[in-house]
């Protein structure tokens, strides 16, 4: 991603300022009072009138000398810029083309979604939007579908061209047409312990506005409770594939369900009647064609004992023979871009033979 030019500023055209308070901005993801972005995947959506210029006017807290960004017109592919401190054109017309009525040849609406794509460095901190002085913002609508997924470096899109935008649970997203946000930290542990970097593990940052790396952000080195309130619409849908790490650091069969067990009675207090979707680890293939497992069962002893407490939504998702070597980088074991689709398109499957259907167009129509 660092080898995305940076925006270029320009002038040329008479603008409009949209404030970073402004009620029409729509925000997702983890966003702390500045606002400023943690965690992958984070950013805003605008539903615009007439919309012919973009620019995002960030300040100091954010990533140096640039973070990555992608952004979408309408629905379509999400493009990677670097962004940094300033004024920062968006070139739309790199996007896609913008909405005319084919007979009036009047502008219609647009909408623009963008969302900062790295695990780290990932920090965009918004000052305000400029728009054309003749666009309008419009209220964005959400979808009432809504997931919420949990995990490490397997699904937050570590060593993807594209970061976050190109792993498993943000593809689940676009593929149901839903809202997505993706709470994942690659090296975190669920257990809260010091792992591969990370200061705390999943277990205790999910409830918090920072991300992992927090500790290491000379500017905002502590971090703030994450008011769930802020989840607009609240998740639908939960999904968690986490372990990988507990079990690099040597986390004990007995500690891993425990610490599993008590997360999922946490989530509980926020999600009381969602349904929970607990994956079983893929494992580790190897170039051989066998596959490294680790915490072999464990999973669905935890989803059983959830059952057996009678609480029957939570759902165990077996994802055995899902990724094989071909479907990973073979120097870091990862899935690669392939690989993350084919994860998208299985969990898809699985979704739909569950009872979950994607919607037909998203909400806030162009």
């Amino acid at each position: 991603m660092s080898s995305v030019p940076k925006i270029a500023a320009s002038s040329d055209v008479k603008t409009k300022v949209i404030q970073n308070d402004d009620p029409l901005i729509y925000f997702h993801g983890r966003w702390d009072s500045t606002p400023g972005t943690w965690w992958a995947g984070s950013g805003l959506k605008l539903h615009v009138n007439n919309l012919k210029t973009l620019a995002l006017n960030l300040g100091s807290h954010t990533t140096t000398p640039a973070a990555a960004i992608g952004v979408s017109l309408n629905y379509n592919e999400f493009i990677t810029f670097n962004v940094s401190e300033g004024q920062n054109d968006i070139p739309l017309s790199q996007l896609g083309d913008l909405s005319f009525d084919s007979e009036t040849s009047r502008p219609q609406t647009s909408v623009v979604r963008l969302n900062v794509e790295g695990w780290q460095n990932n920090r965009i901190d918004l000052r305000n939007i400029t728009i054309n002085s003749d666009a309008n913002l419009l209220p964005y609508k959400p979808w009432r579908l809504a997931f919420q997924f949990i995990g490490d470096s397997l699904s937050a899109g570590q060593f993807l061209p594209k970061g976050v935008d190109q792993a498993w649970p943000f593809l689940v997203g676009e593929q149901f047409k839903a809202e997505h946000v993706i709470v994942a930290q690659p090296g975190a542990t669920l257990t809260d312990i010091v792992s591969f970097g990370n200061e705390h593990g999943i277990s205790f940052q999910f409830f918090r506005t920072e991300d992992t790396g927090y500790f290491y952000t000379t500017d905002h080195n502590f971090t703030t409770p994450w008011n769930f309130a802020r989840d607009v619409p609240a998740a639908t849908h939960v999904v968690i594939h986490i372990g990988a790490n507990d079990a690099s650091q040597g986390v004990s069969d007995n500690e891993f369900v425990q610490v599993y067990t008590t997360f999922l009675q946490r989530l509980r207090s926020i999600y009381h009647h969602q349904p929970i979707f607990v994956f079983t680890p893929w494992g580790w293939p190897n170039a051989d064609g066998s596959i490294s497992q680790y915490y072999p069962g464990l999973h669905q002893q935890i989803v059983q004992m959830r059952h057996d407490i009678g609480d029957e939504q939570v759902f165990l998702v077996n994802t055995t023979g899902w990724v094989t070597w071909d479907d990973v980088f073979p120097d870091n074991v990862h899935p690669n871009v392939p690989g993350h689709q084919k994860i998208a398109n299985l969990f898809g499957q699985w979704l739909e033979q569950w009872g979950l259907e994607p919607e037909q167009k998203w909400a806030t129509a162009v």
